[in-house]
């Protein structure tokens, strides 16, 4: 039985909650903003393909800091620097399509100071037999941000003229950040342990006798689909609908759906179903895409949405679980667990950039509604092979928890 949470745990899940609002309040139009400025799809792809470099590099360099500095510190200057990002973006308004690679720039390294410290402090005080529940809670916090940031988001922006729905939802973000460092203040600061390994990567991927190189394959599938997705599917919605508030909507009834299941998921999860549950999870969220092919039209893409986010969790959870479970499953991987949090980050930043070449593919050669769909296709059915590449690591779960009972 999954133990509750304590205090410190519950002011992590605060500051996750506090950045993923600022995140979502702003970073949901910033791709639809840089739209709108540009009338081009390759405009965000620049922003989208310079933001997955800077985060993957700031990943490998900043791990050096949380490993033998302060990683408080680190998480800091991650909600600083996101707060610069949304800051230019006032200054220069629609300028901004003229520096996306700029721009991709800053908020990489921000949301990659931040995460590399978030992801050692969340390690750090969670156990095996508490982090089902919080990465379920970690769902339930960020679906019901989606509910309300992006909703009322698009609302305002509507119903202000120009630009000014824009400013005021990038200024309330550098207010949220500001927030979310004050909270981090109230998290123990933990004693730092050895020197970073700079080279630790290569290693896992060299060795043949660790489960770290089939969890790296499977750590790209993931993110070949994050790639394309976290950043076209808003923009996708906007540009069939030319309405801010109908992509507020979208992500209101999404959030909603994901709220209900990352809640049922994350309390009745356990080690022994995760295999099946990531099954269901990578077979449905190919599946759901394939009624987009009868036309891009708003009805299809809320179904569309509310169907991913019915099936998400059922992938995610169990995926994310294991994986931190591997960085605990010995003292010596424990003592390596800064090296192996930016290991895991490498591998999410390298599928990105891998589901961004069909992307760029589609534009250069097939810019059609068809071709985007097929797009979405192939780039959203590549965590089935993960699910292949996975399914060792989830009997060696469920082994070691018939051993424990």
């Amino acid at each position: 039985m999954a133990k509750l949470l304590d205090k410190q745990a519950m002011i992590l899940l605060a500051i996750y909650a506090s950045f993923g609002f600022a995140n979502l309040l702003s970073g949901t139009f910033v791709p639809v903003y840089l739209w709108k400025a540009s009338q081009s799809y390759f405009t965000v792809a620049l922003y989208a393909l310079a933001q997955y470099c800077a985060g993957g590099i700031t990943f490998y360099l900043a791990g050096k800091w949380v490993k033998e500095g302060n990683k408080l510190n680190c998480l800091r200057a991650g909600c600083l620097l996101s707060g610069v990002f949304y800051s230019i973006v006032l200054w220069v308004k629609q300028g901004a399509s003229d520096i996306p690679i700029i721009l991709g720039l800053i908020s990489g390294i921000g949301l990659g100071l931040f995460w590399i410290a978030y992801n050692v402090v969340y390690f750090e005080i969670t156990e095996p037999n508490t982090r089902d529940r919080f990465n379920g809670w970690q769902g339930l916090l960020i679906a019901f941000a989606g509910i309300v940031a992006p909703w009322s988001s698009g609302i305002l922006i509507s119903m202000l003229a120009d630009l000014r729905g824009y400013q005021l939802i990038f200024t309330s973000s550098l207010i949220i950040f500001a927030c979310c460092g004050v909270l981090s203040f109230y998290i123990k600061k933990r004693p730092t342990q050895g020197k970073y390994d700079w080279a630790h990567p290569i290693k896992q991927l060299k060795s043949s006798d660790t489960n770290w190189r089939r969890a790296f394959a499977v750590i790209i599938t993931q993110g070949v689909r994050e790639g394309v997705f976290l950043f076209l599917i808003g923009l996708v919605v906007y540009i069939a609908t030319n309405d801010e508030a109908k992509v507020g909507m979208y992500s209101l009834l999404a959030s909603v759906t994901a709220l209900i299941s990352y809640w049922i998921v994350g309390r009745y999860m356990r080690p022994n179903w995760r295999i099946w549950s990531m099954f269901i999870g990578v077979l449905s969220l190919a599946a759901i895409i394939v009624p987009l092919f009868g036309g891009i039209q708003y009805r299809s893409l809320l179904w569309f949405g509310i169907g991913t986010a019915m099936i998400f969790p059922l992938y995610i959870i169990p995926i994310t679980s294991r994986i931190f479970d591997l960085i605990g499953a010995s003292q010596q991987s424990v003592e390596k667990r800064e090296e192996l949090i930016v290991f895991r980050e490498l591998g999410l930043t390298t599928g990105r950039l891998i589901g961004l070449i069909p992307f760029f593919i589609y534009l250069q050669w097939n810019n059609t509604e068809q071709g985007l769909v097929w797009m979405l296709l192939i780039v959203g059915s590549v965590p089935i092979l993960g699910w292949f590449w996975m399914r060792k690591l989830f009997r060696d779960d469920y082994g070691r928890t018939k051993v424990m009972k």
